[in-house]
């Protein structure tokens, strides 16, 4: 087993040295900081209080200098007239994900919920695990203790692992990449070259695109973790089936939500205190939220935006309670409206192009040449085929397929196809973006 994790380590490394070739200093730094902090935090009661906060500052300070140094000071410097020169600091890759994951490790040695880990090794192979380091899920340490201990490798477990990576790779390649090819095009045109049609088409490929992408990452990284014996959490449950904001965020990142209602909604006082409380703690929740994904006040919006619905259906009692299917059928409706509406301002580069975006999908159906010669543009037969895959992989047609024999040989012939089919379409294109070079 020492061998097996001395390897991955090594690997690990090397895959985000590959990236950020200065940075992976930092990560092992951030690494080694965290592991003494819970050694202390663990083995030395007076002052394990100290560590832990410690931790915490430390954490949130690495945040806070590498992710929102320049926003802070442009955003100092707008307010105040001021002419502080911005710090020009590239963001590692990433670092929101590692970050939370080390700081949740000691935070739980803290609360007696991890054991104390003595060999530094193990700690690193944690945090720097390479399937889902960069783009998550984020895992606890908990949750893989004994899988970094002790784990066994199978044929099966391997066959499963792999099935997963390349359903992962085909949402990615063949799905995320078709629509954000359009949301781009649409997005980066000029604000004459838009209207009403052309804005949903945009904010709905953006929509499946950042689902499909980041679902599947997550679908890699469970794969990957599964061929070297690990079994993380699922990250996502098929969100866009949700009757309301509050289900939606039981489905959508679910380590990064659980994430934060386990180490800030809870202690916060969560819902133990009131209804006015709660939708407070809440808010809170979510403007931490929007500012995890990045340093703009698009981001911050997004946050508040989601939280302010989560708070509506705390005091409209029939949003997202079953009902007849005619309800049901609104709901899900306003559920899909609400996402849509807030991931164009997740999408935008400025909250003037997001404002801009939502008056066009709302108000501007009138007919211009060009704006409509564009939006057809990105109607290709590719696309269209693309886009009715996309809504179907979006529902659990997987759990009603499973009661069939013939599903489970099924699938090893449509991983094959798939894989095929992303290879051609790697090594044929150039669009591959990593939309999470900001988180």
């Amino acid at each position: 087993m020492r061998a097996k994790n001395f390897l991955l380590v090594v690997a690990s490394l090397v895959f985000y040295a590959y990236g950020e070739p200065i940075y992976v200093i930092l990560l092992v730094a951030s690494s080694a900081g965290n592991y003494i902090l819970a050694r202390l935090t663990g083995e030395c009661p007076k002052i394990r209080k100290l560590t832990m906060t410690l931790a915490v500052v430390i954490n949130l300070g690495l945040l806070v200098i590498f992710k929102y140094s320049g926003f802070l000071v442009e955003t100092f410097n707008s307010v105040t007239g001021a002419g502080i020169p911005v710090p020009q600091v590239r963001m590692p890759i990433g670092i929101s994900f590692f970050t939370f994951q080390a700081l949740s490790y000691v935070i739980d040695v803290y609360r007696g919920d991890a054991s104390v880990q003595k060999n530094f090794g193990k700690v690193l192979l944690y945090i720097s695990f390479f399937p889902q380091l960069i783009a998550g899920p984020i895992v606890k340490y908990h949750d893989v203790e004994a899988e970094i201990n002790n784990r066994k490798q199978t044929p099966e477990e391997i066959g499963k692992g792999i099935r997963r990576f390349i359903a992962g790779l085909s949402k990615k390649v063949l799905i995320a990449n078709t629509m954000g090819l359009v949301a781009d095009n649409l997005f980066g045109a000029a604000a004459t070259g838009i209207t009403g049609p052309g804005a949903w088409l945009g904010a709905v490929s953006y929509m499946l695109q950042i689902y499909f992408d980041f679902s599947g990452y997550s679908d890699m990284a469970l794969g990957l973790g599964m061929m070297f014996g690990f079994h993380f959490h699922e990250n996502f449950d098929y969100p866009y089936i949700s009757a309301s904001i509050r289900e939606f965020w039981r489905r959508w990142h679910m380590s990064l939500s659980g994430w934060f209602k386990e180490y800030l909604y809870i202690p916060l006082g969560g819902n133990r205190r009131g209804k006015f409380r709660t939708v407070v703690n809440k808010m809170i929740v979510f403007v931490c939220t929007g500012i995890w994904h990045g340093a703009s006040f698009n981001f911050l919006f997004w946050g508040i935006y989601h939280g302010f619905f989560l708070m509506l259906e705390e005091y409209i009692p029939f949003i997202g309670k079953k009902g007849g299917k005619l309800k049901s059928f609104f709901q899900h409706v306003y559920a899909l409206l609400v996402v849509c509406v807030g991931f164009v301002f997740f999408r935008a580069d400025t909250m003037k192009q997001g404002c801009f975006w939502i008056r066009e999908m709302f108000t501007d159906f009138g007919w211009k040449a060009s704006a409509m010669s564009l939006t057809l543009q990105q109607l290709t037969p590719v696309y269209l085929v693309t886009l009715a895959a996309a809504l179907v992989a979006a529902v659990p047609v997987n759990s009603m397929l499973k009661k069939y024999k013939w599903y489970e040989g099924f699938t090893y012939v449509l991983s094959l196809a798939g894989f095929a089919l992303c290879v051609l379409s790697l090594a044929g294109g150039t669009y591959n973006p990593f939309i999470y070079f900001r988180f």
